[in-house]
């Protein structure tokens, strides 16, 4: 469970901070509440009910707080009490933090009333207490009570932090030049109170610049079993070791935010769906009578079984009627819930090592699932004593032991793997789920450095081996690659590029900066994303250069070619026809032949696809294309009139299949193949095929071999038409018209 925490926000509103300094495009305000909306809407998406959060005015228009009374406590405006905030809350401050016509506030006062929530609100309960002062220091402070409030700071253990406009930073390297007096004395004044109440001082450049680095998300771990970790049967034997520990997750996955459907709820007006005091249920009516209008998407679901005395042949059933059925091949096996204990295997909580394995011996790729560690028991020094032997006597060994674990009653047993872990400060064991036998999947591959014949003769020699050349031009290139050393740490020294540390989901983190901006910005659209978070997404340009000379060399030695990109359309008139491997020129090889010789330029329907295709190799012009079409269009007609039954509809699909095809590679062609289905499935359907040939037409539809669009050949049809072309009505109109 997450700790409580009260944060006070006192956001400088005067009007200076109307000003845009330092060629900045924003309003000083607009810019330093880049910051406290980004911590305001971290805390919104937590949802955490004890995730307190105020907001404090300085320097506004108006007075409104415990102390308005008083003089020196004007222009101070409580915009938000120390409270969970939530979206209208958030919307609201939206309007509310805008800059002032005045410059009357001080800001040491607006502190008082900060530590006066606090107090009021946590009195001496448990929280991480917290006070963020964002102000430009350019309004007089009176500086005479700074050690009680030191005092009070201390007392209640609250944080003070004070981010300043243009505030100097010596550590961080920015220094305003040509400050004003004021300025200069205010921020002595709160740096010196920082100083005396431990806390942070630093300039809003640097709180802005961080903004887009990602922060650890700090969770509380929950033991995933507490238990005996035992080696022998500690109930019969004496000698049996047994060891109390707890399992906690090592690594767990960050997933995104998620998405939910709503909709504006039915029984408003449309100019009344910003206005809604429903809540997401639709039931019960938010704080502050404000929110979006929007209902969650309720999920009904029903059950019916076949009734013939049932109107529509359906009746509802209940879910208490069902019952469980197990699928074994195509049969539901019923199995009643009194007789369900027999696919229960029952099992009580253990943790049992089985054995132990040479770590040389343990593959990596065994590994089932995240990673987790085990401690020994707290406040136990004696499971503390013997877990730590265990560990280093795996570790002295270089072994692992292999253990079976149920984490609670009747649950799955899990074979995991236990790593002893030896640091300074944390000893103890790592585990992974190891796979059972039906996990584990073996495949195999030829071998990568040698080429084993029919005949079982090896081949160390090949084409399709590298050669030393080869294997030097890719070991150099390889290492030209290295990021190990290409980064540089904060000396200046070689260090790694891309360290573990500093990358970071790019889908995690951006969806959350949009939901964010979103959030405080409905009607703009989203910055783009962080520099951080695409920083590590594309190699650096600097590491491409130079290793550009042995990537050559690699291209050298591999003697590779650019493979020319598939022609999107073949124009008729080319006079090369394609060359085979053999460099044989197989037409006039087979012009030589007399009884082909008189059929070059006619389709033998024993062999019409090939012929076909050679046709369109060699067709110069576009009345050759149109010949080639007319022949192949004659012998499918004559398969489809002369098909007893269904016997020459593949052939006469297939066909179909290849002439649309050559015809998409063409770029003029898609009239000759859409003309010809035009007339095929006119004459087909009008019976001019020799009857009914209805079949015929479902496999042309079920193949999609309708009309060439225009996307995918010049002169081709719109997707529109395409549809309509395939539509089965002119099916249903010919077999009425029957």
């Amino acid at each position: 469970m997450a700790g409580k925490e009260a944060t006070v926000y006192i956001v400088d509103c005067g009007s200076t901070m109307g000003e845009k300094s330092h060629g900045r495009s924003q309003t000083n305000l607009d810019w330093a509440l880049e910051y406290v909306w980004d911590k305001i809407t971290t805390t919104v998406a937590t949802g955490r009910k004890m995730a307190f959060a105020g907001v404090v005015g300085l320097r506004t228009d108006g007075t409104e707080n415990l102390l308005d009374n008083e003089d020196d406590y004007a222009h101070i405006t409580v915009f938000q009490e120390l409270g969970q905030v939530l979206m209208p809350q958030l919307r609201k401050l939206r309007q509310d933090l805008v800059v002032s016509g005045t410059d009357g506030g001080d800001a040491i006062s607006a502190l008082v009333i900060a530590i006066q929530m606090i107090v009021a609100t946590c009195k001496k309960l448990q929280f991480q207490r917290r006070i963020v002062l964002v102000t430009d220091g350019r309004s007089a402070m009176q500086a005479d009570d700074l050690g009680d409030i030191t005092s009070k700071l201390k007392e209640d253990s609250i944080e003070l932090v004070v981010l300043g406009v243009d505030f100097d930073d010596a550590e961080y390297g920015f220094k305003e030049e040509g400050k004003d007096a004021t300025k200069a004395e205010n921020e002595a004044i709160l740096r010196q109170l920082c100083d005396d109440c431990s806390g942070v001082y630093g300039t809003l450049v640097q709180a802005v610049d961080e903004l887009g680095v990602p922060r650890v998300k700090p969770t509380k771990p929950v033991p995933s079993y507490r238990g005996m970790l035992t080696l022998g049967n500690p109930e019969e034997y004496d000698t049996a070791l047994a060891i109390d520990v707890e399992r906690y997750p090592r690594t767990m996955k960050a997933n995104p935010a998620s998405a939910s459907k709503f909709v504006i709820r039915s029984d408003m007006a449309a100019g009344e769906a910003t206005q809604s005091t429903h809540t997401i249920d639709g039931e019960e009516a938010a704080p502050n009578g404000t929110n979006d209008g929007l209902a969650a998407v309720k999920t009904a679901r029903t059950y019916q079984v076949d009734d013939e005395n049932a109107p529509g042949g359906k009746r509802d059933v209940d879910r208490d009627e069902l019952s469980k059925g197990y699928e074994y091949g195509r049969t539901a096996v019923h199995i009643s819930e009194s007789d369900q204990n027999v696919t229960l295997y029952e099992t009580s909580p253990s943790f049992d090592i089985l054995g132990f394995v040479n770590k040389n011996q343990y593959e990596r790729y065994l590994d089932m699932s995240r990673s987790n560690v085990i401690v020994a028991q707290r406040t136990n020094d004696k499971a503390s004593m013997a877990l730590s032997s265990l560990i280093h006597a795996l570790y002295e060994l270089e072994s692992y032991a292999v253990a079976r674990l149920v984490m609670k009653q009747n649950k799955e047993p899990r074979i995991v793997l236990l790593a002893p872990n030896i640091e300074p400060d944390l000893e103890c064991l790592y585990d992974l789920e190891l796979p059972f036998a039906e996990d584990m999947r073996s495949y195999r591959f030829p071998p990568l450095d040698r080429v084993v014949t029919v005949s079982g003769k090896v081949l160390t020699v090949h084409r399709n081996l590298p050669n030393d050349d080869l294997q030097d031009a890719m070991s150099e290139y390889v290492d030209s690659m290295d990021l190990s050393t290409f980064g540089q740490d904060d000396a200046g020294q070689p260090a790694e590029y891309g360290a573990m540390d500093e990358t970071y989901s790019i889908m995690l983190h951006r969806i959350n900066q949009v939901v964010k901006h979103r959030a405080v910005y409905p009607d703009t659209d989203p910055p783009p994303p962080y520099e951080v978070l695409t920083r590590y997404s594309q190699q650096p340009s600097e590491l491409a250069n130079t290793a550009h000379p042995s990537l050559s060399r690699l291209i050298q030695a591999a003697d590779v070619k650019k493979v020319p990109p598939k022609a999107r359309g073949r124009r008729y008139g080319r006079k090369d026809a394609p060359k085979p491997l053999s460099e044989l020129d197989v037409g006039a090889l087979l012009a030589q032949d007399s009884k082909r010789s008189s059929k070059q330029a006619c389709i033998d329907p024993k062999n019409a696809i090939p012929e076909f295709k050679q046709l369109l190799q060699h067709a110069e012009e576009l009345p050759q294309l149109r010949a080639a079409c007319a022949q192949l269009k004659a012998i499918i007609f004559d398969w489809i009139r002369h098909s007893v039954g269904d016997s020459g509809y593949g052939r006469a699909v297939e066909a179909i299949r290849v002439m649309r095809e050559e015809m998409a590679e063409v770029s003029v062609a898609a009239a000759p193949y859409n003309e010809f289905m035009r007339e095929l499935k006119g004459t087909m359907l009008d019976g001019g095929l020799g009857g009914e040939r209805r079949e015929m037409w479902y496999r042309v539809r079920v193949n999609r071999l309708g009309l060439l669009l225009a996307g995918e050949c010049d002169g081709g049809v719109s997707e529109e038409e395409g549809r309509a072309f395939l539509s089965a009505a002119p099916v249903a109109a010919a077999a009425a018209a029957q």
